[in-house]
């Protein structure tokens, strides 16, 4: 008896297996804070895909996806315990007046989604965008911006102007990029040691001066009470011996008599004394 191999039939299960995944490949699900750029054999297409359910040509067509949210780049000396999306090392460049210094800073923006097609034409993904235009701008113009100010404008805290003129440089630029600016803030300034010591040495120097001065102050406060005192007392002096006469003397002796007669008394020109016998 002649022995016959079974093999089962497979195709039918094997175009299913075919078709159910050229169906999910075409199925897209875009989520909240997010948008997909349809390309089709890796030319962009122009459709963008909004959050939801979408279907595109399975094999022909891919998306690229671009976040809408927020998203913040910091340049810190720190940058592994940075929360940022993306995280860099702090800026070093000089002040006007050639002191040392880094920047630490922290850039807020998003991607409009309108440009997002123009994005994905001109300047490619998400981490693209970051790298060529966010990166690159901020940290040029960062550096050379503070290069206008005097190290110890930044070091007493009054950054506000230097913060305000990057924000304003960059936002034009941002958006000719399809991006939102949101913010940009500096989180601090580093100095060199030995600026900081000398900045420290002068601030005691400065208060040391203000200390003695004040002190001298008070000093020629005293002395002007002391004589305005003294003039008073002469002023007054002067007043007693002018108004000093004989009847005021009686009135002083009369206020000040206690009742008793006197065992001796003088006469009226105070060449005559006698005794007053006591009874």
């Amino acid at each position: 008896m002649e022995n016959i191999n079974y093999r089962p039939y497979t195709k039918p299960f094997t175009v299913f297996v075919l078709a159910s995944a050229l169906l999910l490949s075409s199925f897209k699900i875009v989520s909240a804070g997010t948008v997909k750029i349809v390309t089709r054999f890796g030319r962009v297409t122009g459709r963008m895909l909004n959050p939801g359910a979408h279907l595109i040509l399975p094999l022909a067509e891919s998306t690229i996806t671009y976040n809408t949210k927020k998203v913040t780049y910091e340049a810190s000396n720190e940058p592994r315990s940075s929360q940022a999306t993306y995280t860099d090392q702090s800026v070093d460049t000089t002040t006007k007046d050639g002191q040392q210094i880094e920047i630490n800073y922290t850039v807020r923006f998003s991607i409009e989604p309108q440009k997002a097609g123009w994005i994905a034409n001109n300047i490619g993904t998400e981490i693209d965008v970051v790298e060529k235009i966010v990166k690159t701008d901020t940290r040029i113009h960062a550096r050379n911006i503070a290069r206008g100010f005097n190290a110890a404008d930044l070091y007493t805290g009054n950054i506000t102007e230097m913060q305000k003129a990057v924000e304003d440089f960059l936002r034009p630029i941002f958006e000719e990029n399809g991006l939102l600016l949101d913010e940009f803030g500096v989180r601090g300034i580093t100095f060199t040691n030995e600026y900081i010591s000398a900045i420290e040495a002068k601030q005691i120097e400065k208060e040391r001066v203000i200390t003695e001065e004040n002190i001298a102050r008070q000093e020629d406060f005293r002395k002007e009470a002391r004589i305005i005192k003294a003039e008073g007392q002469a002023e007054e002096q002067r007043l007693q011996r002018e108004t000093l006469n004989n009847a005021l003397l009686m009135k002083m002796w009369i206020e000040k008599w206690n009742g008793s007669v006197p065992d001796v008394m003088a006469g009226d020109e105070g060449s005559l004394l006698f005794q007053i016998p006591k009874p």
